[in-house]
């Protein structure tokens, strides 16, 4: 009598044993670990993207206004976007000091400064002002004190689009230097009263 084998399939073996068949098994299994593939590949990108973004550069100036005592250390601009609360403060510390009358300034003019205390090495140096602002008045009135005093009829500073500054521990005729290599506007030397006068206007020097 010749006996005949039969060998049972995995599924078969299963429905024996009371088990599940591997077909049914096998979505419960593939799922739980496709869904941990998925929240570790989620968390990995997000943690690269998060990375991969870089904060942007803070532009920051500080100031000593020689006429009033104040000081100001400011963030004035993030990456490209100036920040308007900023300009603001900006705008009220650069007041004409004689008056109170506040102007809005041209927001390349402290760029301009920032490029160039960064020139000479001394970013985030304190600037000592002179002059920001300056009403009609004021500038007649300064004009008008003395036939040396240089003050322009038509000056920048009633624009609020000039600034008068000298930089400690750096020499006026060195900062003059500094500013006409910028070629960023106008550039006025003076050396007896030691400040340097910087503007958006056209390039030009006196």
């Amino acid at each position: 009598m010749r006996m005949r084998m039969r060998f049972f399939g995995y599924s078969e073996v299963n429905l024996l044993r009371g088990d599940p068949p591997f077909s049914a098994a096998l979505p419960r299994v593939s799922g739980k670990v496709c869904s941990l593939i998925v929240f570790l590949l989620l968390g990995t990108l997000g943690h690269t993207t998060g990375s991969a973004i870089p904060s942007s550069p803070e532009y920051r100036l500080r100031f000593y206004h020689t006429h009033t005592g104040e000081r100001l250390d400011v963030v004035y601009r993030r990456g490209d976007q100036y920040i308007p609360e900023a300009l603001d403060e900006l705008d009220h510390y650069l007041r004409d000091h004689r008056t109170g009358d506040v102007r809005h300034f041209d927001p390349r003019l402290f760029d301009l400064l920032y490029d160039l205390t960064a020139s000479l090495g001394d970013s985030g140096g304190e600037i000592d002002v002179i002059c920001g602002y300056r009403t009609p008045w004021s500038n007649e009135f300064l004009r008008t004190r003395s036939p040396h005093t240089g003050v322009a009829q038509h000056s920048l500073h009633m624009k609020a689009e000039a600034i008068d500054i000298r930089l400690p521990g750096i020499p006026t005729s060195e900062l003059r230097d500094a500013a006409l290599g910028l070629h960023r506007g106008g550039v006025g030397y003076y050396r007896s009263s030691d400040f340097v006068h910087v503007d958006v206007g056209r390039v030009r020097r006196w």
